[in-house]
Order: C-alpha cells, then sequence, then structure tokens
C-alpha cells in the first residue's frame, strides 16, 4: 500500500504543474492539448511505471498514450525529468525507456487483435 502512495504522488508530480524547473514549452504544449485531462489516472500511472520505473503498460493504456501523441509523450517525460525529485536519474536511459515505450505502444494499436 505504501508503494501505491508514492506512486500516487509521483503521479500527481508527473501530470501537475507543480515542477517549478519545468520548461515553458514542454508546460505550453500540455496546456495547450488540455493533455492533462485526456487520460485517466491508471493509464497515467502504468506510463510512468513503464518508463521510470520497471513495468507494462496495457494495450488499452497504449490507447491512449498513442492517441495524445508523441508530442505530448515527449513533452511529459521531459517535464518530469526536469524535476528535483528524480535528479538521480539518467536521462538518456529515461528517454531510451520512453521511446521503447512509445513504439510497443504503437506496436500494439496497429497490430491486430487475435480473433476469438
Amino acid at each position: 500500500m505504501a508503494s501505491l502512495n508514492v506512486y500516487s504522488t509521483l503521479v500527481v508530480l508527473f501530470l501537475t504543474c507543480g515542477a517549478v524547473m519545468a520548461m515553458k514549452e514542454n508546460d505550453q504544449i500540455i496546456k495547450e492539448n488540455n493533455c492533462e485531462t485526456k487520460t485517466g489516472l491508471p493509464c497515467v500511472l502504468e506510463a510512468f511505471t513503464s518508463i521510470f520505473e520497471i513495468g507494462t503498460i496495457s494495450n488499452k493504456c497504449c490507447g491512449e498514450l498513442v492517441g495524445l501523441g508523441k508530442v505530448f509523450h515527449s513533452a511529459l517525460v521531459k517535464r518530469t525529468l526536469e524535476n528535483p525529485l528524480f535528479k538521480d536519474l539518467s536521462p538518456a536511459k529515461i528517454i531510451a525507456k520512453s521511446i521503447q515505450t512509445w513504439y510497443n505502444c504503437l506496436a500494439l494499436i496497429d497490430s491486430p487483435s487475435p480473433s476469438t
């Protein structure tokens, strides 16, 4: 349960404009597209975990992520990396995981569903 609280806190920081160090460009992209209101908390948690921790992202959440677009995805990752809470993370590794998550989601969305 404690890990859920930690993730919830990280997600709030991930989504809100409370990251004082955020670049205006990333914030502007996110605000102009109302991206913070276009995805649900469970999907944000999945995306965050798959990029900043070790985890997977479901087909449903991949659909939401891809629906928001690559520009939003990149802006949100960059804004999160600018937060002092994440200063010890390797930006190169996070960006690589972000790209991997993006392309994995594209592959899931583009692949035909198995018929039942």
